[in-house]
């Protein structure tokens, strides 16, 4: 709604600019305008009329560079509102307004194009694989809840999982005390052999008011970046043991998306009983772990560990539980698709994530590079 409102605003102002060009070369009487208008100041208003119309056709048609065509118009119309102050200052406002809007899209497209440039870094380092079976033999080394979870998620006999993609529906609360939920849309790439990911999300948190967020696992290092707007950061955390562990658990425990990595040499597994085993994963310095918990018929059900709750110096380790509400098969494969994250905390539980997978693709790290979420 909020954009349609926008457009709607680009479009009634760049309308009025045609007045200018009207009242200077007489075309029909003006009577709003008083002062007069030479014929060379009202071509300039035309110029400004067609630069916001041009700018209002690249927005509705997700030209990434609408802002630059929006941004030359109000340096022009701007410039007239000062000339012809008395009669037109009020166009400032709405200048203000397609200004400020304009840089806050060139904020999100800067932070697009900085996790672009990520995920191409990423995926440039593996390229196209030969495609490996997953055999029973290889899988018998495994504990047997384990083994029997493989088993489930129909991964035996299918080619080893080295790339993923994937999209979400997620809602989120910012903290435990929020009541309501906040909607947001989210991608994720994974990469197996090298394990990476990169997790970019959007939130509305309001009309105008957006978030933009990114949190990053590469080379056993986490990082987190979340910034109002695409411009204004209110978190940016990198390079500590805690941002670096809690990043490697959530890695290992989202493998439950693609469940042959369970295979990998950086992962050891531990039976605790036939319906759990514990997961330790280690990987270019920053270790950490966690229990995987399955039902009598092989489905993953839930996943727990201690983590640090943030990245920052001062977080403290808390219990993270990862459950599940729904399984089914996405690209042959067994997944859970809806999923809740939940923090023990002293004053209770904080449910503070649910999940949807809404699609998900396998080995095309072609395909994904340069991708943008839609």
């Amino acid at each position: 709604m909020t954009k349609i409102i926008f457009a709607i605003i680009v479009g009634i102002h760049a309308l009025i600019h045609l007045m200018g060009l009207v009242k200077a070369f007489n075309w029909a009487e003006i009577k709003e305008l008083a002062l007069p208008i030479s014929k060379p100041l009202g071509l300039l208003w035309g110029v400004a009329c067609c630069l916001f119309l041009a700018a209002l056709i690249q927005y509705l048609l997700k030209n990434d560079y609408w802002p630059v065509t929006a941004v030359v118009a109000v340096f022009i119309s701007q410039t007239l509102v000062i000339l012809f102050w008395q009669e037109a200052k009020f166009g400032s406002v709405i200048n203000m307004l397609i200004l400020i809007v304009s840089i806050v899209a060139f904020a999100h497209l800067g932070f697009e194009r900085k996790v672009s440039a990520e995920m191409d870094a990423l995926f440039s380092q593996i390229g196209k694989k030969a495609r490996t079976p997953i055999t029973s033999e290889m899988v018998e080394r495994l504990p047997a809840p384990v083994q029997r979870w493989m088993d489930r998620a129909n991964v035996i006999g299918k080619e080893k999982i080295y790339a993923v993609r994937l999209k979400q529906k997620a809602q989120m609360k910012m903290k435990p005390e929020q009541d309501t939920w906040t909607e947001a849309n989210a991608e994720q790439y994974f990469t197996i052999d090298r394990p990476s990911f990169i997790w970019r999300v959007n939130m509305q948190m309001m009309p105008f008011i957006s978030i933009s967020g990114r949190d990053k696992f590469v080379d056993g290092k986490g990082e987190m970046l979340i910034k109002i707007l695409s411009l204004f950061p209110v978190a940016d955390v990198s390079g500590n043991e805690k941002i670096n562990s809690g990043a490697l658990q959530r890695y290992l425990a989202e493998i439950v998306w693609f469940p042959s990595a369970a295979l990998c040499p950086y992962i050891t597994w531990q039976e605790i009983d036939d319906f759990s085993a514990k997961a330790t994963m280690t990987y270019k310095g920053t270790s950490g772990s966690g229990v995987f918990h399955f039902d009598k018929d092989g489905n993953f059900v839930r996943f727990s560990a201690w983590r640090y709750m943030g990245g920052e110096e001062n977080a403290a380790l808390k219990e993270w539980i990862v459950t599940v509400d729904e399984i089914r098969i996405m690209n042959g494969v067994y997944i859970p698709v809806k999923m809740k994250a939940t923090w023990k905390l002293e004053s209770g539980d904080w449910t503070w994530l649910k999940l949807e997978i809404t699609d998900i693709e396998y080995n095309n790290p072609s395909e994904y590079n340069g991708k943008e979420m839609q």
